[in-house]
């Protein structure tokens, strides 16, 4: 049997291929299927079937162009209504490839057509010997419930504690499990970074699978659930028709700096794709930055949303596809077009540049102590309970785009995330909302604990 797992950073995103005597099957493809038509290539494979896991709602899936361009069968759960040709999965559902066997195991809870896959390859053993559980079971967590317009995350949840206890923990300790998903998915709340585990592992170490009963379980999973991106059901509703290839979007029109301000006047996001510091030395006013070092995709499905028609400024030419292709993972396929010449095109053309300000950690001490400044927190929530410096406000990047802090716009304020990719976007953001004194900790809470500094917990502030 071939076995492999392709894991996309920047969505935190795993997909796999299996094979077996010359046939091979696709889980969860990415948007952009090359690598997949290389690797059977490359290991003498015809791609025969295509699984779903889900109607994933966090990036749009290439299940229709991989289906088209191998002429494979597309697997989907029958819950799912998909409009697109497939074969509608139920419990028990199998497709066979030679000496594997591919079985379906209906396990709804993160959505209700949640499906985990069991992996058994006969050559070696008649027991199953992984499950690819899609986003019902994650390593260290669950996946959250409240991604349905038909079902309250209560509801969710407790089909969630079903799927785990009566499907997935019967397959037995030594069963290898392989997510959808690692450490930074939006999927969940705190996963850990390893990308593969074990239903006895898990079932030891999972806070969710420690948790007693299953009204507590939903209480747990449905208490302070992480605001929903509202690109999420647009990207579930996109799978559910499927996207067109990614050969078939527009090219991306050059714009002349004059059209740029134009648009920018107008409300549209102009987005800046460089590394923080090019972007913190000089940039477009008004202009936000995500920087494609990080999970850019993600923020910019979060912040601008899908029906946004950004204007994309970078460096090279090898930027802008990548941003290009990035943006089109998650659902935003039609940008405006890119700054012609970049920044120094639109320094030429006269027009004003901003800088955003950065400060240390040993700085930013001694004007807290000083009172010189607000401190903003922007991690999300396990971040912050874990730690955080006194004094902060606490407001997660996740909620920038429901309601913006309520922070004194007059006074001078920093930002800080954990490592300082997110504070860039949030010092960005609230430098378009007004803000005129705003400035990025470098380093961000890493570096403040790696100096030494004092923090507290959330439980400390209780006592």
């Amino acid at each position: 049997m071939y076995f492999e797992q392709f894991y996309l950073g920047c969505l935190a995103h795993a997909s796999y291929m299996i094979g077996s005597e010359g046939q091979a099957a696709v889980v969860d493809p990415q948007r952009d299927v090359e690598i997949y038509l290389k690797a059977a290539h490359d290991h003498g494979l015809k791609i025969r079937h295509i699984f779903e896991t889900h109607l994933h709602a966090d990036f749009v899936s290439g299940h229709i162009e991989l289906a088209a361009r191998t002429g494979a069968q597309i697997h989907v759960s029958a819950k799912a209504e998909a409009t697109f040709p497939h074969r509608a999965m139920q419990d028990g559902s199998e497709a066979r490839m030679g000496k594997v066997c591919i079985t379906a195991l209906e396990t709804p809870g993160h959505t209700p057509e949640g499906m985990s896959l069991v992996i058994t390859d006969k050559e070696k053993s008649a027991k199953p010997w992984a499950v690819l559980t899609g986003d019902t079971l994650f390593i260290g967590d669950v996946g959250r419930p409240d991604l349905s317009k038909a079902h309250s995350p209560e509801q969710l949840a407790g089909m969630l504690y079903d799927s785990l206890h009566r499907k997935l923990l019967p397959l037995g300790d030594d069963v290898l499990v392989y997510p959808a998903h690692g450490a930074g998915s939006l999927c969940g709340r705190n996963m850990r970074a390893e990308r593969s585990s074990t239903i006895g592992t898990e079932r030891l170490t999972n806070y969710a699978l420690q948790i007693n009963g299953r009204d507590e379980f939903v209480r747990q999973l449905t208490a302070n659930l992480p605001a929903r991106p509202e690109y999420f059901l647009q990207d579930a509703e996109m799978n559910r028709a499927g996207a067109p290839a990614l050969a078939d979007l527009p090219q991306l029109p050059p714009l002349s700096p004059q059209k740029v301000k134009t648009l920018l006047a107008e409300g549209a996001f102009v987005l800046d794709v460089r590394p923080n510091t090019d972007f913190a030395a000089a940039h477009v006013p008004g202009s936000i930055n995500i920087a494609l070092s990080g999970q850019f995709a993600s923020w910019a499905g979060s912040i601008m949303g899908l029906s946004a028609r950004p204007v994309l400024v970078a460096d090279t030419p090898e930027q802008y596809a990548e941003a290009r292709l990035r943006l089109a993972r998650v659902g935003i396929e039609d940008p405006s077009g890119y700054l012609d010449g970049g920044v120094e095109a639109w320094r030429k053309a006269g027009f004003p540049m901003s800088q955003l300000p950065q400060l240390t950690v040993l700085d930013l001490q001694q004007r807290l102590k000083q009172n010189a400044l607000q401190l903003l927190d922007v991690r999300r929530e396990p971040e912050w309970q874990a730690g955080h410096i006194a004094g902060a406000v606490w407001w997660p990047l996740d909620n920038f785009k429901v309601s913006p802090p309520e922070i004194d716009s007059s006074r001078p304020l920093a930002v800080h995330c954990q490592g300082g990719y997110r504070s860039m976007i949030a010092c960005s953001l609230l430098q378009r909302a007004g803000f005129e004194n705003v400035l990025n900790v470098t380093g961000g809470y890493n570096a403040w604990q790696q100096e030494g500094l004092p923090v507290e917990t959330a439980m400390e502030e209780k006592i």
